[in-house]
């Protein structure tokens, strides 16, 4: 998008991506919703969140990373998530989904709902003691489903674990369950996470996968592209 010259169409960014509509238009609303895209008449521009001077190191990340995402995808059998702490928010990097395994509608912003995903409680346990007071304080805990956590106190007994794989039990969405991987490269924060139906159990094998994603990962992002 930020290549053209005119308003992008959704089917257009659909063809060119290889991606199915349903889930461009699943991507396409959380980018607005987080401002990182504006919807026109007769399609969608950048938007300001994605005029930021990290916007170049980080997409130059994406070749590194999209492989990842994609093999872990394929060996799990589910949409997979890269995310990373920055500027006191929680940021979706990257996603790897497809037809047969779509991302989840992510219909509330990603930075609003830390406490609801495997990715954002990964990310918050892993920040120190202040940073995760600093988000914790200026985010609400709202109430995605009847699992979510809205209690500040309980939040934090949780964070407190030093856990190798973090989840939600349909704490974000009804009907799908997440399981993610801590990433630490130097200060910085991540996490790597997979979305299952909750319908279907994760199996041993996943907890292994996911752990050896977070581990390339890191390798990944540790070269001095980064900027986050």
């Amino acid at each position: 998008m930020a290549a053209s010259a005119d308003p992008v169409a959704a089917k257009s960014l659909a063809r060119m991506t290889g991606l199915a509509l349903p889930t461009t238009y699943h991507l396409l609303r959380t980018l607005v919703f987080e401002g990182y895209l504006r919807k026109l008449a007769d399609g969608y521009v950048v938007g300001p969140a994605a005029m930021v001077p990290s916007t170049p190191a980080l997409q130059s990340l994406l070749p590194r990373i999209r492989p990842v995402l994609k093999s872990l995808r394929d060996e799990v059998g589910g949409a997979t998530y890269l995310s990373v702490y920055s500027e006191g928010e929680i940021r979706l990097l990257d996603i790897a989904d497809g037809p047969n395994v779509p991302c989840v509608d992510l219909w509330v912003g990603v930075h609003d709902s830390g406490h609801a995903t495997a990715f954002g409680k990964c990310i918050l346990a892993g920040l120190s003691a202040a940073d995760r007071a600093d988000y914790i304080s200026r985010h609400q805990l709202h109430d995605l489903t009847p699992n979510t956590i809205t209690d500040r106190r309980v939040l934090e007994r949780q964070l407190d674990g030093q856990a190798a794989i973090w989840s939600d039990a349909e704490e974000y969405l009804l009907g799908t369950a997440c399981l993610a991987a801590p990433i630490r490269v130097g200060e910085h924060v991540g996490a790597v996470a997979v979305s299952l139906p909750a319908r279907r159990p994760p199996v041993n094998g996943h907890s292994a996968a996911l752990q050896r994603a977070a581990r390339r990962l890191g390798w990944a992002m540790a070269g001095p592209l980064i900027s986050i």
